[in-house]
């Protein structure tokens, strides 16, 4: 999720812009209305995008333009003023200023420039690095930046640090020489050479040992690397977009990932909430995997009905955007007509649905944890407890069912 730092000293835009802002679910909103603050503020706290009124107590909007400048931060900044000053418009313009508003404020102006404000820090090259729990989206985000960025017709290479031991880890994403190790019968490229002038997308980065943690923050600091068992030296140009589902502060203050590695990789940020939170996104990507399965499976399936979308939209995801993406798999092979109907959606789903009636019965009342708790013992039983079969079916690992299964106590 973006995140955006507004500053101001009149608290009544500040708690307008704020609200108008979260409204639209894209966002984390900071404000600030003492500018003598700005400064420590900006330094610390990796924002994407800044929307700083030009006349404040204290601290002016040109001195912190100024600074932000002079200090070479990465910000995106969108000048609001209640006052038509052309001197002062140029001045912020040949700052960096990205946009400049006039109050009172137009909000469709404001969010189209906002929206071009992302794309210009997916247009950018630096590093990037995505929160948020198993399934929910984070390789779809990553793709979805590189075919923005500068390095779209290059190649964009995923590699998940978690499904790797730390020795087979570094031979495939460095590369190594012949007899480096027993097996290793010739020079293999890594997965780093690969990606060369593109993007790597590094996936449960929280898994990575310190040893190679040392080795990937050398890439991010100076481009070179080793292969396994050579002392020569590489080099590369490629654009690393991590991702986590762990909580990496909580890492660092066990000793278990380096804080120097967590600021290369986080100087943009973005977080992204369960499925279920993002009620929004679920036909947007509903009808992104019809198309991707269409064109699979070599088939003209041209819309989603109606009730099938309320459905999609009512459902909990215990497996995320992972789930919804087998979901339109299984109805895309099924479907015979034009359009998905509710008889090609997978069994588990319709039962599901049929039962628990989550708009309209009781069982809206209950809590999130009840709603998954319920569910994943349902998907069981319908598949006679079989793990493997089950973790399928709900879009996520055998590992992160049984760990579910354990935390909810399932028998």
């Amino acid at each position: 999720m973006t995140r955006v730092i507004i500053i101001d000293d009149d608290q009544s835009i500040l708690n307008y812009l704020r609200l108008f802002l979260l409204q639209t679910g894209k966002f984390e909103i900071k404000t600030l209305n003492d500018s003598k603050k700005a400064f420590d503020v900006i330094r610390k706290g990796n924002f994407d995008i800044l929307l700083l009124d030009m006349y404040m107590p204290s601290v002016n909007g040109l001195d912190i333009l100024r600074y932000i400048k002079e200090q070479n931060i990465d910000l995106v900044t969108i000048v609001l003023t209640g006052v038509e000053d052309i001197d002062l418009a140029i001045a912020a313009m040949k700052l960096g200023t990205f946009e400049y508003f006039l109050k009172p404020i137009d909000d469709t102006k404001l969010l189209n420039v906002l929206d071009t404000a992302v794309e210009k820090i997916a247009a950018t090259d630096s590093s990037v690095l995505i929160w948020g729990e198993s399934g929910t989206g984070k390789e779809l985000i990553a793709k979805a930046i590189h075919r923005l960025s500068p390095r779209k017709d290059k190649k964009f290479i995923t590699v998940n640090a978690g499904v790797f031991a730390n020795e087979i880890f570094s031979s495939e994403f460095f590369g190594h020489t012949k007899g480096s190790f027993t097996g290793a019968v010739s020079d293999k490229k890594g997965l780093i050479e690969e990606a060369d002038g593109g993007t790597l997308f590094l996936d449960e980065i929280g898994e990575l040992s310190q040893p190679i943690q040392v080795k990937l923050l050398r890439v991010l600091q100076e481009g070179e690397f080793y292969r396994v068992g050579s002392t020569v030296k590489f080099t590369t140009d490629v654009r690393i977009i991590a991702a986590t589902n762990k909580d990496l502060f909580e890492e660092i203050q066990n000793g278990r990932f380096r804080k120097d590695l967590f600021f290369r990789l986080n100087i943009n940020s973005i977080f992204l909430p369960p499925l279920k939170d993002r009620i929004n996104d679920i036909e947007l990507l509903a009808r992104h995997f019809l198309q991707m399965f269409n064109k699979k499976y070599d088939k003209n399936i041209e819309g989603i009905s109606d009730s099938v979308l309320k459905d999609l939209k009512n459902y909990s995801y215990p497996g995320n955007v992972r789930e919804l993406m087998n979901i339109i798999n299984s109805a895309v092979i099924i479907e015979s007509s034009g359009e998905i109907k509710k008889n090609s959606l997978p069994h588990y789903f319709l039962e599901t649905m049929k039962t628990s009636n989550y708009v309209e019965s009781d069982f809206a009342l209950k809590s999130l944890k009840d709603v998954e708790m319920e569910h994943i013992k349902k998907i069981l039983s319908l598949h006679d407890w079989n793990k493997t079969r089950a973790a399928k079916a709900l879009g996520i690992s055998r590992v992160s069912l049984i760990s579910r299964i354990k935390k909810y106590n399932l028998q």
